[in-house]
């Protein structure tokens, strides 16, 4: 891997033990120093930094340096530490728009092309140009939260985290049946600790005598509702707002539309399947809906956002003629952890203690996500014991030949170049398990070493791995600040 631009130690048996522990003291200075870069660009100027599609605020030197040899082992484009803080602190002195820029992509683009510049400055010019003096005409927008439960409280944590100056979606108030002094300082506690996702990486006030929350100094109101129209949001300062609805209780058009009769919200978003309403896999179709006259929508499921992302660019590329999609999907709330009487067959029993066979509205997805697939797939889950992490299998007959590393390269193309850079992670590890995924920004993780290719050479087999969880929530978010019209200028 390469930190710096000398031949690089880290890693290998050269050199005293002084000397090598020297140089990672250099690097490790130089990721405080990008820290730094990164914090001063998101909270004063809006500019957030990724690395090749993965987050930079609030990570340590350690996670920093881990991504740089992620850049060099994994995406193969070496970049260097200090490269990343270099133009991370030209791109401050420029008078850059709001954005979303990748660091490593610049720092790669730059170590091949700046011999024909003669600054940094004048490289970032050139591929930042449109960024440069753009005006700001983003307008916040006020978020509700319906409900608080799994997604709930991890859209919570991901809304403030994502926060910065407030200039995009900002938290205004959770709605919830019951809102005493107890129930408010016991979801304030689900929130701060997470069995699954570890500790809320920031502080939680209960302001108890005005009803609300205080995180990270956004005050979030707890506000008690019983059905959807029952609430005046304007009386709590929120105004056009759009409300999240993750209960999973209202699924079709009359139902959500109940929530437009509450004063102060303009727009809805499901946090699961609908009906009636457009279901959509931000980065697949969601330029299809019609944001402007369009009120209400659908972020699908976590299972319809896995697979799509990688069913489209199999389909684009080799053509799909007919597959199964089996999912190996964790429990949920859903099933009963001990046996007992439950709606649906075989659900009522132990989700702790048993692999249970359910049915998936994956097959049924296709027909609103990816019209042209519908009819050719058959579909199937298993629920097993682990609290989160899922994996869809997908078993497909192609119309071309190919061979596995082919296959691999098509979804590896399409995790670091194009429309689904956030939407596909690709990985290439001989070790990796399920709670490697925990945390995972990205609905789809495609696991290439597992990758199966028939005799034939047209029927493939793929894994992709997904935080039905977190991995959902990132996708919520990312469909948000679509339909609200937050979306900053992007450079990846």
């Amino acid at each position: 891997m390469t930190l710096e631009t000398k031949e690089p130690t880290m890693g290998k048996a050269k050199g005293s033990y002084e000397t090598e522990l020297n140089e990672w003291i250099q690097h490790e200075k130089a990721a405080i120093d990008l820290i730094s870069a990164i914090g001063k660009l998101w909270f004063e100027k809006s500019i957030e930094l990724i690395l090749f599609r993965n987050q930079l605020v609030d990570r340590s030197a350690s996670e920093i340096m881990n991504l740089h040899l992620y850049a060099n082992n994994i995406v193969k484009k070496p970049i260097t530490v200090k490269d990343t803080v270099m133009l991370a602190n030209e791109i401050y002195n420029l008078d850059i728009c709001p954005s979303r820029i990748d660091i490593g992509k610049l720092a790669f683009e730059y170590q091949q092309e700046k011999a024909n510049f003669k600054s940094a400055t004048d490289f970032l010019k050139n591929k930042l140009g449109s960024f440069i003096g753009a005006k700001h005409n983003i307008t916040p927008k006020d978020v509700v939260l319906f409900g608080f439960g799994r997604i709930g409280r991890l859209a919570a944590r991901e809304l403030i985290a994502q926060a910065g100056k407030g200039e995009q979606l900002r938290l205004k108030a959770i709605v919830t049946r019951g809102n005493s002094d107890t129930e408010i300082v016991k979801r304030a506690d689900l929130l701060r600790t997470d069995s699954v996702h570890g500790p809320f990486p920031g502080t939680i006030i209960e302001d108890l005598a005005n009803k609300a929350l205080i995180i990270n100094g956004h005050t979030v109101h707890m506000i008690d509702a019983k059905n959807p129209e029952d609430v005046d949001y304007t009386a709590y300062g929120i105004n056009n707002a759009l409300l999240i609805d993750n209960t999973g209780v209202f699924r079709d058009k009359a139902e959500l539309s109940r929530h437009m009769q509450a004063k102060g919200i303009s727009k809805v978003l499901l946090t699961a399947p609908a009906k009636d309403i457009p279901n959509v896999v931000h980065g697949v179709n969601h330029e299809t809906v019609d944001i402007k006259a369009d009120n209400i929508f659908s972020a699908a499921s976590c299972t319809t956002n896995a697979i799509m992302p990688v069913l489209q660019v199999i389909h684009n590329t080799l053509g799909i003629v007919r597959g199964h999609i089996e999912t190996v999907h964790s429990y949920t709330n859903d099933q009963n952890l001990l046996d007992n009487y439950h709606k649906k067959y075989r659900r009522g029993r132990s989700a702790a203690l048993n692999m249970v066979i359910t049915e998936t509205g994956a097959e049924s997805a296709l027909k609103k996500v990816l019209p042209q697939l519908s009819g050719k797939f058959t579909a199937n889950s298993v629920r097993v014991p682990t609290p989160n992490v899922s994996l869809a299998i997908l078993s497909m007959t192609v119309d071309k030949t190919v061979e596995k590393d082919e296959v691999n390269e098509i979804l590896k193309n399409a995790a670091l170049n194009g429309a689904l850079v956030e939407q596909i992670q690709y990985i290439n590890s001989n070790e990796f398990v399920s709670t490697d995924v925990i945390g995972n920004p990205c609905p789809s993780v495609f696991d290439s070493q597992a990758t199966i290719v028939g005799p034939d050479k047209k029927n493939i087999v793929l894994y992709v791995w997904y935080d039905n969880e977190y991995g959902y929530t990132r996708q919520v978010i990312r469909f948000s600040k679509h339909i609200a019209e937050v979306r900053r200028q992007v450079y990846y």
